[in-house]
């Protein structure tokens, strides 16, 4: 039995390493075995440098009719679990046929890779950057070896950045005004806002603010929306009265944010949304969400 589990092993161990895989920053990705790993982060337009080495397990050859190395871009919708749209598909052949009796390995570079859009592990979808070495062979399944990275990208500040006004009421019972300092904000930044209470016949029994993530998936029919709560903060506690001011003051550096996506690939779609949540005496909810827009600033170091 334990000859027959032999067999079906692969007569060599590959490892994909990147030259500076030590030096370069690291992030937390879930592994398809629910695990989470550490692995380096890139972004657009960096070279990606390494070598792999394939090394044939004592008393054995490897035969092959080639070797090559690609990195792929990857969507992965998970109503449409293990298929993978590549958007994007580099290629480089490491060796031409033959034998490999003892420890080989071979330089790769992929040289100033566009990679348009970041590593995202969602509810529904994930985006992910890989590494795939395969060693073709002739008559028994080939060998293939993955090794994943992040990549991640960074926007300036924006030009302009308007603040969020907004009224909002219930005829004859209440008149509120809210106002945020601004309508984009970074993954560390700080949301500074007032509300004002303009009229107030209902009993406010307490108010906090929510941060949503809405996640949508495909296209047409087969659109799949998953909106998530990320972050509650109470902004008050008790009935206000007219003319009463409540200041805003939300840390985004402690809820696990993403950039705002558009549309990425005609694929999928994150847009993140400030909630404001009024509860009554008789637990009845009023609220009003506003769109807001969520970038990665290049971080200083």
């Amino acid at each position: 039995m334990n000859y027959l589990i032999g067999a079906f092993k692969p007569p060599c161990n590959i490892a994909i390493t990147f030259s500076d895989g030590k030096t370069r920053k690291q992030a937390s990705i879930k592994k398809d075995n629910g695990k989470t790993a550490m692995v380096p982060v890139f972004q657009s337009l960096e070279n990606i440098v390494g070598e792999v080495a394939i090394e044939p397990i004592q008393g054995k050859k490897v035969e092959h009719t080639g070797v090559k190395i690609e990195l792929l871009g990857q969507i992965e919708l998970y109503f449409d679990r293990g298929n993978f749209y590549d958007f994007t598909s580099l290629v480089r052949e490491l060796d031409v046929p033959g034998e490999i009796y003892e420890k080989k390995t071979y330089p790769f570079e992929f040289s100033s890779v566009e990679m348009p859009y970041e590593s995202y592990n969602g509810t529904n979808v994930r985006l992910r950057y890989i590494l795939k070495v395969t060693i073709s062979r002739n008559y028994v399944s080939n060998i293939v070896e993955y090794r994943d990275f992040c990549v991640r990208n960074y926007s300036p500040q924006p030009t302009i950045n308007n603040s969020i006004k907004m009224e909002v009421g219930i005829e004859d019972c209440l008149h509120i005004e809210f106002e945020y300092n601004k309508s984009k904000y970074h993954l560390k930044d700080v949301i500074i806002g007032k509300i004002y209470f303009l009229l107030v016949r209902i009993k406010i029994k307490n108010m906090e603010l929510e941060i949503r993530r809405r996640e949508s998936t495909g296209s047409g029919p087969n659109t799949y929306v998953e909106t998530e709560t990320l972050a509650k903060f109470e902004l008050m506690d008790g009935a206000p009265v007219r003319g009463e001011s409540i200041p805003i003051r939300l840390f985004l550096s402690p809820y696990e944010l993403t950039p705002t996506y558009r549309n990425i690939n005609n694929k999928f779609s994150v847009k993140y949304y400030l909630n404001l949540v009024l509860v009554d005496e008789e637990d009845r909810r009023y609220f009003k969400q506003q769109e807001i827009t969520i970038y990665r600033l290049q971080e200083t170091s």
